[in-house]
């Protein structure tokens, strides 16, 4: 469902991707770690052209992008309908803060999908209740908790319908009580066979969850393997390294 073939990034001097290659078959999950700054969320972000790599390609179900110098960049109308196949969730939740929480699902498929305002009310609910908040569909975003905003976000970006589901921290602006709820949702989506890619800090979700873990460090893949596999007996010192305060921070809470 997703290829990716030596994808490069540079601001400037700082070349924040290099050379990097994945696949995602469809219905797979992959989990990307690594430290802050190793270009986990620049990767993301260029799998749906949020950010235009300089060189490689992206390839998300039938679509194909080759980037470089010499190529021929995506139009503006080529890349908006790239990224209505590849629903994004951020760490922070983005809502419209003028809107209420259904009329926050609706937007999407009535302003780019052209769908009847019926329509679209009819599986705005079906998300929210998908996401356990239906009952806070008449809220407007500033009533609602992290958690409940991000759990919105997600129904947002199913909205869209989307083949490939991506997210960026997802639970990293939240509260430590309330990123269990979110985590549940994104578990019910891998279990319906959504294709996903995520950044994540949460190290024992990855392991349970994703088919596969890539560990990045300084623009670079340092090793990928399948998700237990590659947590639990990391080969390569950085990867060993990184994960070394995660299960210590583990063992730590099993002698609480």
């Amino acid at each position: 469902m997703i290829h990716v073939r030596n994808l490069r990034k540079a601001y400037g001097d700082n070349v924040v991707l290099k050379d990097i290659s994945l696949d995602v078959p469809k219905g797979a999950v992959l989990a990307l770690i690594g430290p802050s700054g190793s270009g986990k969320s620049t990767l993301l972000r260029c799998l749906n052209l949020l950010v235009q790599p300089d060189g490689g390609t992206v390839q998300v179900g039938d679509i194909h992008f080759d980037f470089g110098q010499k190529k021929r960049q995506p139009s503006d109308a080529e890349q908006a309908c790239f990224r209505t196949s590849t629903g994004m969730v951020f760490q922070h939740f983005n809502l419209f803060p003028h809107m209420n929480v259904l009329q926050n699902v609706m937007e999407g498929p009535i302003t780019v999908r052209k769908h009847s305002r019926a329509q679209a009310t009819e599986q705005a609910k079906t998300l929210l209740e998908k996401v356990g908040l239906l009952h806070k569909a008449e809220f407007f975003p500033n009533r609602l908790s992290g958690g409940e905003k991000q759990r919105v976000a997600i129904a947002r970006a199913l909205a869209m319908q989307p083949s490939v589901m991506l997210f960026d921290e997802a639970t990293s602006a939240l509260d430590p009580e309330l990123v269990g709820e979110v985590l549940n949702v994104m578990r019910t989506l891998a279990q319906e066979g959504m294709t996903m890619v995520i950044v994540t800090h949460e190290i024992e979700f990855a392991r349970e969850m994703a088919d596969r873990v890539l560990f990045m460090k300084d623009g670079v893949v340092v090793e990928e393997g399948p998700a237990k596999q590659l947590i639990d007996s990391p080969q390569q010192p950085a990867t060993q390294a990184f994960l070394s305060h995660f299960h210590h921070a583990s063992q730590r809470g099993a002698h609480a």
